[in-house]
């Protein structure tokens, strides 16, 4: 049941806020229904405005992987603020950030902070471009970065929640112009024959391939390592420039982020999410030879009055320098393989076709016989059943994203009690579901 307060929230705010909300995937459109709207955090917990306490498995959609309102963040935060919260000039604090960035993503020998993801990857390109002179680039199907008009091809995330499956160089989104999307070249994630030929066709003329090395907005894919290996070899042989996008990944499946997972070394990477400890940031960092075509130094403007806000970027250093604590990420990748397991069991035991999947932590859930590897697999999942479980979840106070296409994050807050409460909620959800 949706209770007065919200429905009146979000009436009004569809009034002033173009479908209510500031972020497409939150309106619920999906899953169907009103939109929760919070008021609280604190740990693995949030509370709405009716007071209804939920387990979070969005966190923010990744970034709060200490959990919500952790307290020396939150003092961090706090004591910076009270020195002013923006400046518009550097400080030392974007310095202190570049330097553990680099030391625990090596392959940034130089970083610019900007203030978003979308940021990040549009400037990411841009660079790629201005370095090899080359217009084209390629993204995989159902991968997702950012809104910048490059990059709404055959994309993934709310695109995906909103049916804009698009076909390679139409844009996934109205006002993107054709001649812009053009340039926008789409294949099968992990398909490794379709990547050899279009490198043979045309990779003189690829200026950068953008991926996500584990793909999180798709729902959660596990990409092939010889996929990932093949396309480093051949963006190395034609001088294409190889960017992870680690918006969601960075320090979330690794300290070292995927590429540390998987030892492969991108020319530039992007983070976002993590970074900022909650607060908007990005950046973007790689190669040395590659950052020195941004203005002031080189050719490639970019720019931004809030890039290293002094306060997002105190946030996250805090963030960052606790999540180095020993045996951390490893603690992390077992409590949400803990609850994936749990769940792939309760689903069995109620006769549900389910799968589920984690790494590091990111989990991703489906509806379907085996966990996809593909956007075509993904789109094969069962979405009627999701949203009856989202729905069945979210009554029993467990907060899951309000789409078959979100991968679901796991917190440092997260316990044993949690993952328990999660799977006994699930077992229920299950039973609901095979009974009708």
């Amino acid at each position: 049941m949706t209770s007065t307060n919200q429905q009146q929230l979000f009436e009004k705010s569809q009034q002033l806020i173009p479908g209510g909300v500031n972020s497409p995937v939150r309106a619920f459109r999906s899953v169907g229904g009103t939109p929760v709207f919070f008021k609280k955090g604190l740990g693995s917990r949030l509370w709405d405005v009716d007071g209804k306490e939920y387990i979070d498995y969005i966190n923010s959609w990744g970034p709060m992987i200490l959990g919500h309102a952790h307290p020396e963040v939150i003092k961090a935060v706090q004591d910076v603020a009270a020195n002013s919260l923006s400046f518009g000039a550097p400080t030392g604090l974007e310095l202190e950030i570049a330097q553990l960035i680099n030391k625990l993503v090596p392959s940034m020998e130089q970083v610019r902070l900007v203030s978003s993801g979308t940021e990040a990857t549009m400037s990411a390109i841009r660079v790629a471009r201005g370095f090899t002179g080359r217009s084209k680039i390629l993204k995989f199907e159902g991968c997702y970065h950012g809104h910048s008009d490059a990059l709404l091809v055959k994309a993934g995330s709310g695109l995906l929640t909103f049916g804009k499956n698009n076909q390679a160089g139409v844009p996934s989104s109205a006002g993107v112009p054709a001649e812009v999307a053009a340039h926008t070249l789409t294949l099968e994630y992990n398909n490794t024959e379709a990547l050899k030929e279009l490198f043979a066709a045309m990779g003189d003329e690829l200026a950068c391939v953008i991926i996500e090395p584990v793909v999180g907005n798709m729902n959660l894919v596990v990409p092939h390592m010889e996929f990932l290996q093949t396309l480093r070899e051949l963006c190395t042989k034609h001088g294409t420039v190889l960017i992870f996008d680690e918006v969601m990944t960075g320090f979330r499946v690794h300290l070292g982020g995927a590429q540390a997972l998987y030892n492969i070394k991108p020319d530039l990477t992007t983070l976002g999410k993590v970074i900022g400890g909650g607060l908007p940031v990005g950046a973007f960092g790689g190669r040395k030879d590659i950052m020195q075509c941004l203005a002031p130094v080189g050719a490639v403007y970019q720019a931004g009055t809030l890039s290293g806000n002094p306060v997002a970027v105190t946030a996250g250093l805090a963030t960052l320098k606790l999540i180095q604590a020993p045996d951390f990420h490893a603690k992390l990748a077992a409590q949400t393989k803990k609850l994936v397991d749990g769940l792939v069991v309760a689903a069995k035991e109620a006769g549900v076709v389910f799968s589920a999947q984690s790494v590091g932590g990111m989990f991703g859930l489906y509806f379907s016989e085996k966990c996809p590897s593909s956007f075509a697999e993904v789109m094969q999942s069962n979405k009627e059943n999701f949203n009856k479980f989202f729905h069945l979840m979210l009554d029993a106070g467990i907060y899951l994203a309000p789409s078959a296409f979100e991968a679901g994050f796991v917190s440092a807050a997260h316990t044993d009690q949690d993952v328990e409460l999660t799977i006994n909620a699930a077992k229920k959800a299950f039973s609901s579901l095979a009974s009708h």
